[in-house]
């Protein structure tokens, strides 16, 4: 009898994990999903607002003058196939990262600005992370300022994503939690004293005060990962991409609002 009644408590227990487990893996209802932007203090969303006191603003004109800078062996700038960034550009960056037939995997933005600088221009690639990639990166991606992020509805994505979603939800790290504990779970309660956000890549590349410059989305996944005390990926990495394609999905609907301001 008591044998019995182990087995029971014990298979009880076993679905009550699994219930929590189920639980803690909800994602977060589309009519619920808002972009960190609504988390702001007063002066931040001002700092965003205006273009004039938006210091992302700065890479956006570096980037326009290396829109229309000639380079590479073939020498051509981007004007010269894209034509008024306002009108080839726009929309341009809520539908990335896309798929890459070449590559038989998807690309994200800086990827394929550097695609088009080694195959169309003839140049050398720019540096992850360098300034001359995040300026014209952010200058393309403000074209799609105000257009709600949709990505593409390619089947060939699906186990790109799916690998994205299984990082988000793995632990990791020292501290071994996953990203979605903090940003599905948790968010609007505080970690020492900040807001935890949805973590929605609204505004990549995004200027945070914290940086007190400019920075990619990959940026700020190696800063997470290095916050779990965890091995981040390199720039570039496949895993990143995964990821961004995730988040983007995750973020479906949302306006782009590159580029934003954070904390």
């Amino acid at each position: 009898m008591k044998a019995a009644r182990g087995t029971q408590r014990l298979a009880l227990g076993v679905l009550l994990a699994a219930l929590a487990t189920l639980c803690s893996a909800a994602e977060i209802p589309l009519s619920e999903r808002r972009s960190g932007y609504a988390d702001l203090g007063r002066e931040t969303k001002a700092m965003q607002d205006d273009d004039t006191a938006n210091p992302g603003m700065l890479s956006v004109l570096e980037g326009e003058e290396l829109w229309k800078t000639k380079s590479g062996t073939e020498v051509k700038a981007c004007a010269d196939c894209h034509g008024d960034a306002r009108a080839s550009m726009k929309g341009v960056a809520a539908r990335y990262p896309a798929f890459d037939a070449s590559r038989g995997r998807p690309v994200n933005l800086e990827q394929r600005i550097n695609i088009c600088q080694a195959e169309r221009q003839q140049a050398k690639p720019s540096a992850y992370e360098s300034k001359e990639l995040l300026a014209l990166t952010a200058f393309v991606a403000m074209q799609s300022r105000g257009e709600p992020i949709a990505p593409p509805d390619d089947a060939r994505l699906t186990p790109f994503r799916e690998a994205g979603r299984q990082l988000f939800f793995r632990r990791q790290g020292q501290l071994n939690l996953g990203c979605n504990q903090c940003h599905d779970d948790n968010w609007s309660k505080r970690l020492a004293g900040n807001l935890i956000p949805q973590a929605h890549p609204t505004g990549y590349p995004i200027y945070r005060l914290e940086w007190q410059s400019i920075g990619s989305l990959q940026r700020r996944l190696r800063n997470c990962m290095t916050g779990l005390r965890a091995q981040p990926y390199e720039f570039g990495a496949p895993e990143n991409v995964d990821m961004e394609l995730y988040l983007m999905w995750r973020a479906r609907g949302l306006p782009v609002e590159t580029p934003a301001v954070r904390p």
